[in-house]
């Protein structure tokens, strides 16, 4: 008696693989900015603190502060948002860095670089990740800004524009972050660094106060910081303005100057991020 041969299943087809490195590393960027925002939700402590000192910043300079700071021609609480929206998402922005140099010290960028997919797509994964909680953080603030009597008043899309250039000034500065965390040895670290830059940048700015009461040397630092240009701009598209611009061209041309940094930190900043990710995934 003869057996009968049933035929095999066929061989499982591997996944293709987008032909475009473009594409290719666009597709792994999203899967990790997946990951990282997975992560988010089930460390949701992490999102708390990162909600609640803004929130702290808003109410302890609108009551505490607020009162001792008269400014003629303006609400201070109006003129105090635009520039707590700034300085809350460079300061997100360092999460970026303390994300990346955990997976280093973790060994998750060795299990990163055995997989088949593109390597900035971890660093523009990780960066994109950060963008969604600044656009969450910056929804909660608007809340406790609007509360608190700050108020939009040049309509909903030029709001929107306000927050756009302040959103894309930040993804500018996760990228330096995200250097800064591939080339430190921990996020304790990098949290000091990053400590030690950001919070002079965002305090010799006009983000609380108008710059003409400075020293002259200050002001001239504060008048050309770019943190300066991008709360200038959110005030502008807010229609927090009342106060005279200072005769600066990176103050009266604010979105320009602001987009200009913008470019800049990108153009020397990914390629640099890029290039120690490599050397940090082959430690």
């Amino acid at each position: 008696m003869t057996a009968t041969l049933q035929p095999s299943a066929p061989a499982p087809v591997a996944a293709q693989r987008p032909s475009n490195p473009v594409v290719s590393a666009l597709g792994d960027g999203v899967v990790i900015a997946k990951r990282n925002v997975i992560k988010i939700k089930r460390v949701p402590e992490l999102l708390v603190f990162t909600l609640l000192s803004p929130i702290m910043f808003i109410l302890l300079f609108a009551y505490v502060f607020g009162s001792a700071i008269p400014i003629e021609g303006i609400n201070y609480r109006e003129f105090l948002v635009g520039g707590i929206f700034a300085q809350t998402v460079i300061f997100g922005a360092t999460i970026t860095g303390a994300g990346l140099a955990e997976d280093v010290q973790k060994g998750i960028m060795d299990r990163f670089r055995s997989l088949p997919m593109s390597r900035a797509a971890v660093l523009f994964g990780r960066t994109a990740s950060d963008v969604i909680i600044n656009v969450i953080t910056l929804v909660i603030m608007a809340l406790t800004g609007l509360a608190v009597g700050w108020r939009i008043r040049e309509g909903l899309l030029k709001a929107l524009l306000g927050f756009a250039i302040i959103l894309l000034f930040a993804y500018a500065i996760s990228w330096v972050m995200a250097w800064i965390g591939l080339l430190v040895p921990s996020p304790e670290v990098v949290n000091n660094a990053s400590f030690m830059f950001i919070f002079p940048a965002t305090f010799i700015a006009n983000t609380f106060v108008p710059t003409d009461g400075f020293p002259s040397a200050l002001r001239f630092v504060a008048n050309w910081n770019p943190v300066s240009s991008v709360t200038q701009a959110g005030r502008e598209y807010f229609g927090n303005t009342g106060l005279p611009v200072p005769d600066v061209w990176a103050l009266q041309h604010p979105v320009a100057y602001t987009l200009i940094w913008t470019v800049l930190i990108l153009l020397v900043f990914v390629p640099l991020s890029v290039r120690q990710f490599k050397v940090a995934a082959s430690r």
